[in-house]
């Protein structure tokens, strides 16, 4: 008897054990199992201060909403160094998941094939319709009918003035539709002492080839041939346009502009006049929003010219890409994340927390962006502008024809070189940039 008492205890000795060891083994293969289908994604971008914050908001939210799913985002200086990384990690054969790039690189590496098609994730996403992004900024990143970019937020150059001065000297902001009505009424608001120098400006444009190209694009003006083979810097529509901004700089004196100084010094000093009443207005970002006082300051879109139409000023975007040869669950988190960034909803708060804005059109329809526009009407003009926005050019030169319109701009606005003699030394050496890219 007592064996068998043995015997009985220790078979439930052994029988316990070989359940306690059974549920141990599967509660680790559990854990591993949990772990495995954990994904985590690096997302790199440029930006710091309260953009950076934004960002770091958007992705614990993400995080939160996703437990399957760990976005890290490494932050770097600016668009520059964010590029550099992504060329070193793709170089590496370790690229970032996800990595905010700007249009020329994101098209660029497109075209390269270091970059993953998005069509499947989009056709398969139920929340993201690719028809609900604005145009302006969708479009850009078709590359042989294959969407390879989400554009997570959006700028574009618009009109800000001073409601007040314009009350006081009769001027009506319908002035502001047309560049004709904008010369009429900078000639009117600008203000001379008895020495005959300038009080105050009826207008300050931004330093750059931008505000001048806008105008340019506005009345049909083109950089390139529709076969990409010719530079047309040098058209009549460029020269006459160009040669305008410089006449109401240099000659009529109704205009100015803040140029050089370090890092983003000419931009405030240009807000700085209108605030202060030195200038009744000026071109600026959409992103300058947080830097305006609205009870003064008024918004208005950029202007078209008679008989041409509704202004077609550039809107541009910051863009999202996944990149290419990552496993498919490292992919579709990349995608997942970049989809939720540019979501109607993240796409509205960014807009009404930077002033940046939102990619989506159905942001509009958020209570509360909805009320956020009714109760900030500056808010809408950028957005209302993007409805004939031009797309951002392109340079298929690496850069060449930018820089050589760059430098024609500074010999119109800061040199007073006529723009005939300007754009026709720029176009000169843009069209050898070309024709050498082309092999000609």
């Amino acid at each position: 008897m007592k064996i068998k008492l043995l015997t009985d205890s220790n078979i439930v000795v052994k029988t316990g054990l070989v359940f306690v060891l059974t549920m141990f083994m599967v509660f680790s293969f559990c854990l591993q199992d949990v772990n495995a289908e954990k994904v985590e994604i690096d997302f790199y971008y440029g930006l710091g201060g309260f953009l950076g914050e934004m960002v770091e908001e958007f992705i614990a939210d993400f995080n939160a909403e996703h437990p399957d799913i760990t976005v890290r985002g490494i932050t770097y200086g600016d668009y520059s160094e964010t590029l550099q990384a992504f060329q070193a990690g793709v170089a590496a054969s370790d690229p970032p998941a996800a990595t905010m790039l700007e249009p020329s690189p994101t098209v660029e590496f497109a075209k390269r094939g270091l970059l993953a098609s998005l069509d499947d994730h989009l056709a398969n996403d139920a929340n993201t319709d690719p028809d609900d992004y604005m145009p302006a900024f969708f479009n850009l990143t078709q590359i042989d009918g294959n969407q390879y970019a989400l554009p997570l937020f959006g700028t574009t150059q618009v009109l800000y003035y001073r409601h007040d001065i314009f009350e006081e000297e009769g001027v009506s902001p319908d002035k502001l539709n047309t560049w004709e009505g904008m010369e009429e009424a900078a000639t009117k608001l600008t203000k001379f002492d008895e020495d005959g120098d300038v009080e105050r400006y009826g207008w300050e444009p931004m330093w750059g080839r931008f505000n001048m190209m806008d105008a340019v694009f506005s009345r049909g003006g083109q950089i390139l041939s529709n076969d990409g083979t010719e530079v047309l810097i040098d058209s009549e529509v460029w020269v006459d346009t160009w040669e305008k901004f410089r006449e109401w700089i240099h000659e009529d004196e109704i205009m100015a502009i803040h140029h050089s100084g370090v890092g983003w010094e000419y931009w405030y000093n240009t807000i700085d006049d209108v605030l202060e009443g030195k200038a009744a207005g000026y071109t600026g970002s959409s992103g300058d929003q947080g830097d305006l006082d609205f009870d003064i300051v008024s918004a208005h879109v950029q202007p078209g010219w008679e008989n041409h139409g509704s202004t077609k000023a550039v809107g541009e975007a910051r863009y999202g890409v996944v990149a290419k040869g990552l496993s498919e669950a490292e992919e579709s988190a990349a995608y997942k994340f970049l989809a939720y960034f540019s979501s109607p909803a993240k796409s509205a708060r960014w807009q009404m927390k930077t002033g940046y804005l939102a990619v989506r059109e159905s942001a509009k329809e958020i209570e509360e962006f909805a009320e956020f526009l009714e109760n900030n009407p500056q808010a809408m003009v950028p957005l209302k502008q993007l409805e004939t926005a031009s797309s951002i050019f392109l340079d298929p030169t690496g850069g060449e024809i930018l820089q050589a319109l760059d430098d024609a701009a500074d010999q119109v606005q800061i040199e007073n070189i006529s723009a005939e003699k300007a754009l026709e030394q720029a176009a000169k050496r843009a069209q050898r940039a070309l024709d050498n890219e082309l092999g000609n």
